[in-house]
């Protein structure tokens, strides 16, 4: 079973930007749909976007839609996710997970064993 790899945390001050980086390993990213979720001290995680095989994108917290844009790059094996005026409330652990399709309920991916080790964003001045 392979496993993706996150990278691109780290500390931004409120306002700030970051693109957080996922590869993998043992697998290729571009034969599955790659999601982000992020899960905050104490809180449950939660699901942030998703992207298919073919592009399509979905969006599971819309209130971070305008402000976070999932992208591929199958050539470099890559997916990322750009986030832009970072706020407090979005500092977490950013996980990458991989499936046969986007699934917004995390537990899915518990089944797939689809989790990484995560990525550190901290927004503070």
């Amino acid at each position: 079973q392979g496993h993706t790899v996150e990278s691109g945390g780290g500390l931004v001050e409120p306002g700030g930007s970051l693109r957080l980086t996922c590869t993998s390993s043992g697998f290729r990213l571009a034969d599955y749909a790659v999601a982000w979720f992020r899960q905050a001290p104490g809180k449950d995680r939660e699901g942030v976007s998703c992207m298919r095989k073919n592009g399509d994108r979905e969006h599971y917290t819309g209130l971070l839609k305008s402000r976070f844009t999932i992208s591929r790059d199958d050539a470099k094996n890559t997916v990322y996710l750009q986030m832009t005026n970072l706020q407090r409330d979005d500092a977490a652990v950013y996980y990458c997970v991989f499936g046969p399709d986007c699934y917004k309920d995390s537990r899915t991916y518990d089944v797939l064993d689809a989790w990484g080790q995560g990525t550190l964003v901290t927004v503070s001045s």
